[in-house]
């Protein structure tokens, strides 16, 4: 449970026990086939021996290679092995034989899904939806790979249509949650969060995502009593003291806010956000040695942020490491060009350099752009989520 914000996949393999069975049926037609062995291969299938059913499939379709019958059960013989990565080609082969084939689209769905190509899956279970509306086990699987390729807003209503059909399965309200809350549907998020407090009050996830919406709406207080309320429930949550060291970062709570990220750093070392601002933290305590030290390892890590770069440039200008601080700059205003404090820092260093014409045309960038403001937790979480790996 305490992975699921940092490893959505995970937690779409935890649902796979929705899907278990093929929906590509022995009972189908063998018109096209040599009965007797047909017969065979079936009974073989619906007596659950699926490595000589295999085999009998594999013989009918070395004598009938067109047969899109002998395809869609030879993949269903496979997925039943758990061989979804050999299912899948063959119920391909079925489809382009025979697109219309009853269920050999949500069956190569399914294996692509259990595979991890949600990406991929995408496209048979959309056809599987339109070919069954009624099928609920189609809708929910469309919603999980849309969530898992981030396409959220897509993912919401089918997520949520699931929830109405399951409404004590807190896997699928916490999955819902999340995609509400990344749909930046923050009243949504907040509400799924009502109804996870009322079968598991201490959820540390559910008041993580709470604490995110708040803070997106502009409740920080909210927010940081939201991932007080995590920390208490499960202390050792991924990604929770982070969250909450950068609610007080933005607050200008600067001692409490480093406790949180080196509770992070205790948990997880190499936590490149974590360095990043206790480096940006060391650098406004004048501790440049420390500062230089986060910095780097959070360069080390994969998926370094904006303000890593634009930090290792203040560095460098104060060692007066020039030509490194104008790169460093140029790479956090890539990474961001409207948020003007890069270009104020790289016009200033131009002046001091002095390229007078190139310091000139920062200082009107600056001029156009308006002060920033912090990101919300919420982008911040959603890098995270990012470097998942698969």
């Amino acid at each position: 449970m305490a992975l699921w914000c940092r490893y959505p996949l995970q937690r779409l393999r935890f649902l796979l026990f929705f899907f278990a069975v093929p929906a590509y049926l022995a009972a189908q037609a063998q018109s096209s086939l040599d009965a007797q062995a047909a017969q065979r291969a079936s009974s073989l299938e619906r007596a659950g021996n699926y490595p000589d059913a295999q085999e009998a499939w594999l013989a009918v379709l070395t004598a009938t290679p067109d047969s899109a019958e002998a395809h869609a059960h030879l993949g269903l013989t496979y997925a039943l092995q758990g061989k979804y990565d050999q299912a899948v080609p063959q119920y391909r082969a079925a489809l382009k034989l025979q697109p219309q084939m009853p269920g050999v689209e949500m069956d190569l769905g399914l294996a692509l899904f259990k595979e991890a190509h949600l990406a991929e899956a995408i496209e048979p279970l959309e056809k599987a939806s339109k070919e069954s509306p009624l099928d609920t086990r189609a809708k929910l699987l469309l919603g999980m790979c849309y969530y898992g390729t981030a396409k959220y807003v897509s993912a919401v209503p089918l997520l949520r249509a699931a929830v109405e059909q399951a409404p004590t399965n807190l896997e699928l309200r916490l999955t819902l949650a999340q995609s509400c809350l990344w749909a930046t549907e923050y009243s949504c998020a907040l509400d799924e969060y009502q109804e996870i407090l009322k079968q598991d009050p201490n959820s540390a996830q559910a008041d993580m995502i709470a604490g995110q919406a708040l803070d997106a709406k502009g409740d920080a207080s909210g927010a940081i009593a939201q991932f007080r309320a995590a920390e208490t429930a499960a202390p050792n949550t991924p990604d929770l003291h982070f969250g909450l060291g950068y609610l007080l970062w933005k607050q200008g709570q600067i001692i409490e806010a480093e406790h949180e990220f080196r509770a992070e750093i205790n948990l997880e070392p190499n936590h490149g956000q974590a360095l990043t601002y206790l480096g940006d933290i060391a650098i406004k305590n004048n501790q440049w040695e420390d500062a230089s030290n986060d910095l780097q390892r959070a360069l080390s890590q994969p998926g370094a942020v904006r303000l890593t770069f634009f930090d290792m440039g203040i560095i460098a200008e104060h060692e007066k490491r020039y030509p490194q601080a104008v790169d460093n700059f140029k790479r956090a205003i890539a990474m961001d060009p409207k948020v003007p404090d890069a270009h104020w820092r790289l016009a200033r260093l131009w002046q001091t350099m002095g390229e007078t014409e190139q310091a000139k045309e920062e200082f009107v960038r600056v001029r156009q752009l308006q002060a920033s403001k912090a990101d919300p937790l919420v982008q911040q979480m959603a890098h995270l989520h990012s470097l998942t790996p698969p």
